[in-house]
């Protein structure tokens, strides 16, 4: 019995019928994105083959975000060729500055993702969209041209782990601390070249956000996929804003073929900090009294308006530590402007912190918030390896929300928990 990987990609090759594990594939994909950063080698690459004719537009997502807005002469180069090449190419698709924001979240936002599609793109967090019920999954420049050149893609289809969360989560424990606890049990190698699947009471009780958050750092233990089965939340999110019609695709029950199952009480899950220099370095954030220099808050991790909203609730009324820069970066121009309607951006403001226009900015050391040396950051991205912010002896700890919302109020990582309990912090 099959498993959401195995039918989606047998249904995406034309057999009608779900694929096996370990079975090369040539599949139709339904989009292909790519960026500033990865757009621009795979148009060369198309120019190359001589093609500028037998693109499959229609399938082509091209979004500016990783150096928005651009930080020096070389980075403005780039986006000038990316969207000259958009333009050549009259590719429909095509998100600017002040259009959109976070490749991953604006596809989402816009409607590309949906249950039991197909979706690759040239970047390496594109897993993001399982948490919607599709495949999606990242790849190279090279990859993205021969998809965007033919409409289609091979893939080793992989072996499936499911994973059951159930129970209630404690206060202030949230979908990153589901998936650190996950990374910190398996490893950065527990799912190499492998899909996960998840499950359980905590998980249908989880925001569509949240679960976006999953599926996000699946890649970090090296899944090539990380699926959770659609439901009414996700149906919800899409009614009004899907592009075209979807089929969701589900598992064959316990019946399906999982390489193995892990079951984890959502109730012994704390909120969970990644030490340097790993995701799988993680540690409950009450046994850290780390001091921080900087607490960021963004991300296509962590840069949505729940996120937002949580953080806001711990800072209203109280003043970031005199000793923290604490920057905001909403995922996208969608999420800012709600975030503006809903009287976030004047917390965040009152309170001390910089807001920055979505942007990935700092996640990858590139701008809007890079690390010195000896700098410390409590932070709500995705991967905390030596020099991923900023200088090779900078530090990055990777948390949730409200931790890095109460670290930012006392000046050291902080369990939001004893935080608020205690009604401590700088301004209260």
């Amino acid at each position: 019995m099959a498993t959401i990987a195995e039918k989606i990609l047998g249904e995406k090759a034309g057999r009608g019928s779900a694929a096996h594990a370990g079975e090369i594939v040539e599949c139709e994909i339904d989009y292909v994105m790519v960026n500033d950063i990865t757009g621009v080698p795979a148009f060369q690459v198309l120019e190359e083959l001589g093609d500028t004719h037998g693109i499959q537009k229609e399938k082509v997502v091209v979004i500016q975000d990783h150096y928005v807005p651009n930080k020096d002469v070389d980075s403005a180069e780039q986006a000038k060729a990316l969207r000259n090449y958009a333009r050549r190419y009259c590719i429909d698709h095509y998100y600017d500055i002040g259009w959109g924001g976070i490749c991953h979240q604006v596809m989402i936002e816009e409607g590309f993702v949906a249950p039991g599609r197909l979706i690759i793109g040239a970047d390496s967090h594109t897993c993001s969209y399982g948490a919607l019920g599709a495949f999606s999954t990242g790849i190279g420049s090279t990859e993205a041209a021969a998809a965007m050149a033919t409409g289609k893609l091979w893939f080793k289809v992989p072996e499936t782990q499911k994973f059951v969360i159930n129970g209630e989560l404690k206060r202030y424990v949230m979908g990153k601390d589901i998936i650190l606890h996950i990374i910190g049990d398996i490893s950065v190698s527990g799912s190499l070249y492998k899909a996960q699947e998840f499950y359980g009471t905590a998980i249908e009780q989880l925001s569509l956000s949240d679960r976006i958050t999953i599926s996000n750092m699946a890649v970090e233990a090296g899944a090539k996929a990380g699926i959770i089965p659609p439901d009414e939340t996700v149906f919800d999110f899409l009614r009004g804003r899907v592009r075209g019609a979807y089929k969701p695709v589900y598992a064959d029950g316990n019946e399906a073929d999982y390489e193995e199952v892990i079951i984890y009480d959502a109730a012994e899950i704390p909120p969970t900090v990644a030490k340097p220099f790993s995701p799988d370095n993680t540690v409950p954030a009450s046994e850290l009294e780390v001091l921080i220099d900087q607490a960021y808050l963004g991300s296509c991790t962590n840069g949505r308006i729940e996120d937002l909203r949580v953080a806001a609730a711990l800072l209203k009324g109280k003043k970031v530590h005199p000793d923290v820069r604490m920057i905001v970066v909403p995922a996208s121009e969608k999420v800012f402007k709600q975030a503006i309607a809903e009287g976030l951006i004047t917390i965040f403001l009152d309170a001390g912190a910089f807001m920055c226009g979505p942007t990935c900015g700092a996640c990858l050391g590139g701008h809007m918030g890079v690390l010195a040396a000896g700098e410390r950051c409590i932070s709500t991205t995705n991967r905390n390896f030596i020099g991923r912010m900023g200088h090779k002896d900078s530090e990055v700890y990777l948390a949730n929300p409200a931790v890095v919302a109460a670290s930012a109020l006392r000046g050291r990582i902080t369990d939001p928990t004893e935080f608020s309990s205690k009604n401590a912090g700088f301004g209260t």
